[in-house]
């Protein structure tokens, strides 16, 4: 239940700002009449404090960490404290001819915690730009390896990459946003990889484990397709082992090996796409560990900032940026791209205090304990009607219906149970701040299988 204490002071009138919103706001994937939003009146902790339109308030645990950012919660003191430092140096500046301490020291980071050889860091304004930028890297460096009709890409049906357009065409052509914009670039698909669950091994060592028939026909099914377009492919895009918003669903990490052997013996570039999967939300600081595989170009972004400021990266290998500086082209040495608000000395300042506290904190044993209480407080609605599976890797829980979600309903009736999920299709998800206490991830099962059970059952 809300604590009367925490909602007493609501902040502006936010039936008032609803209807300010309405009409002159477009929200993700919202027309404009769409749906009422709720609005925010504060955030502490892992906790929001919303209102809806019809002026009933509510105190939920926050499921959804902002979209999957938000992984050590609200006005964290380190986070706020990195913030008003940086801000008192100085906010922005161009990375046009110019370097910062910050800037710097992020990309010393992030180089430390990524697996060898990704040595080459390029900061970018979001997680769909990283992307637009690792395309775009993969066709330089065919050209600069002297293969210039190399410039598509392999992908994985259900994937998916963002919503720029390099970024939509190697998402799913079906469920993603092809029909909507004929001119994408045409590309090429692979089914869905086999599903893989989890399996408690060790207490620190679960394994992902799938069926081996399955993961040998989908390898067979990669070769083909590389051995038939090889030669116009540049390289190849996947989100390793768990597929975000394209189902949550998880795959064997054999197929990331495979992927690895494939792209060398063509000459691909293997791009991994983690940025909802990095910084330890699989249970693996980088999900490509789980299967001991390493791309040679890497997005990350969402949790990076801890969800305070937009800012992505790509990384590169040592032998992917040889290539490109090696360059006949005088153009070609460099990366062709340029955001205005690259390295924003802000956004880096605060990426550096959230990877500290990654590692201060103990990650591990923070997303340990929200997976055995998503296993645990999910449990229950296997057994219900509406329900086709229930599945949990790392600080992940998945619910899928066996119909596609009443979105405002369910979202309406998991706030009364304290609870804020965003769900969509036919799945209800959580992604809770790694922060959460065993008593709030508990609420976060208990109020969806509640939710569940109301509006479908």
């Amino acid at each position: 239940m809300p604590d009367a204490a925490l909602l007493a002071d609501a902040g502006p009138d936010a039936a008032s700002l609803i209807a300010r919103d309405r009409g002159l706001l477009w929200h993700p994937y919202a027309p404009l009449d769409g749906p009422a939003p709720y609005a925010v009146t504060a955030a502490e902790g892992v906790r929001l404090q919303l209102e809806a339109a019809d002026g009933a308030r509510f105190e939920a645990v926050d499921a959804m960490s902002s979209w999957w950012s938000a992984i050590h919660g609200y006005r964290h003191p380190a986070l706020d404290a990195a913030v008003r430092e940086q801000a008192g140096r100085f906010s922005h500046v161009m990375f046009g001819g110019l370097t910062h301490e910050p800037a710097v020291r992020l990309a010393e980071q992030l180089v430390e915690l990524a697996p060898e050889p990704l040595r080459h860091v390029f900061f970018a304004d979001s997680g769909s730009v990283s992307v637009e930028v690792a395309l775009k890297l993969a066709i330089q460096y065919q050209a600069a390896a002297g293969r210039r009709g190399r410039h598509a890409f392999l992908a994985l049906r259900g994937g998916y990459h963002g919503d720029t357009f390099g970024a939509m065409s190697v998402c799913d052509p079906v469920d993603g946003m092809h029909s909507a914009f004929p001119s994408l670039p045409a590309q090429h698909f692979l089914s869905r990889p086999p599903a893989a669950h989890l399996a408690e091994g060790p207490p620190d060592q679960p394994a992902l484990v799938s069926d081996a028939a399955e993961v040998a026909a989908w390898v067979a099914e990669l070769e083909a397709a590389v051995d038939l377009h090889g030669r116009e492919l540049a390289g190849i895009i996947v989100e390793p082992v768990l597929q975000g918003a394209g189902g949550m669903h998880a795959y064997a990490p054999e197929c990331l090996q495979a992927l690895r052997r494939v792209a060398d013996e063509h000459g691909l570039l293997l791009v991994f796409d983690e940025i909802a999967t990095g910084f330890g939300r699989t249970g693996r600081l980088f999900a490509g560990q789980w299967a001991g595989v390493v791309p040679d170009v890497m997005c990350v972004g969402k949790a990076l900032t801890g969800g305070y400021l937009t800012l992505a990266a790509l990384l590169c290998s040592a032998d992917v940026a040889a290539v490109i500086t090696a360059s006949a082209s005088e153009a070609g040495r460099a990366l062709l791209h340029g955001p205005t608000f690259m390295a924003n000395p802000l956004a880096c300042a605060v990426a550096s205090a959230s990877l500290d506290l990654l590692s201060s904190a103990g990650w591990q044993d923070q997303v340990r304990r929200v997976r055995q209480g998503l296993r645990a407080s999910l449990a229950p609605a296997a057994s219900l009607g509406a329900v086709r599976d229930v599945r949990v890797l790392g600080a992940v829980g998945v619910v899928e219906l066996n119909d596609p979600v009443d979105i405002p309903a369910l979202t309406r009736a998991a706030l009364e149970h304290g609870v804020w999920v965003r769900p969509f299709r036919h799945l209800v998800y959580a992604m809770p701040p790694y922060i959460c206490s065993a008593a709030d991830v508990a609420a976060v099962g208990a109020g969806i299988t509640a939710a569940i059970r109301q509006v479908h059952c």
